[in-house]
């Protein structure tokens, strides 16, 4: 797989970051009006009320800017999980995962267009998760989830088990938001998310209506 093209530098003071916090929404934006061909970094410039030259401090081109995104989508799925986590009450492995499913599902449908486009049209920007610092993170915290409740999971390869529950919340959850989206509303979507991970994880009956 070739290199994917990548931010010339990483921000480091709150300023830096906030610059590039509004080129990425201003990315954002643009991309999901324009399209690709219809993207520009002059254009971005503009729309994130920034010069050309400080884009160019820090992305080299439109490229690197859509990579970036998908990074950026990468770590506030990773800020989801953490924050749901951090302030659950002491739930079982159920009430865990559906409030991590809860949370991405609600994280997904801020901008469902957008991530149709990164998803759909320029998934080859999207960094492996061996390569994504993000991706790893929400490995981890699966994986340790799984560990935590291991008198409540059946599946004994838990590596494994991390990558079912991974690419099913990914690719439902994904499925159900992306446009035209699923074809019921969405709590009952949440719902059979959580029955088919449940499911596999601890046996058919803890499904809940």
């Amino acid at each position: 797989m070739p290199a994917l093209p990548q931010p010339r530098r990483v921000p480091r003071q709150s300023r830096s970051r906030a610059l590039v916090d509004a080129i990425l929404e201003a990315t954002a934006r643009v991309l999901t009006e324009r399209g690709y061909a219809g993207t520009n970094t002059n254009l971005v410039a503009e729309r994130a009320g920034v010069s050309v030259g400080s884009v160019y401090q820090y992305f080299p081109n439109k490229d690197s800017l859509i990579t970036a995104l998908h990074e950026r989508h990468a770590l506030d799925m990773q800020t989801a999980m953490d924050t749901v986590l951090a302030g659950a009450a002491p739930l079982g492995l159920r009430g865990k995962l559906a409030a991590i499913v809860h949370a991405w599902l609600a994280a997904h449908q801020v901008a469902p267009e957008l991530h149709r486009v990164l998803e759909q049209e320029f998934p080859f920007f999207d960094a492996p998760p061996d390569q994504s610092p993000a991706d790893q993170s929400i490995r981890h915290r699966i994986r340790q989830l799984l560990e935590d409740h291991r008198d409540e999971v059946a599946p004994p390869d838990r590596e494994l088990a991390t990558w079912m529950v991974l690419q099913t919340m990914e690719s439902l959850i994904h499925a159900a938001v992306i446009p035209p989206g699923a074809p019921c509303p969405a709590r009952q979507v949440e719902q059979a998310i959580v029955n088919m991970l449940t499911g596999y994880l601890c046996g058919s009956h803890t499904r809940e209506v």
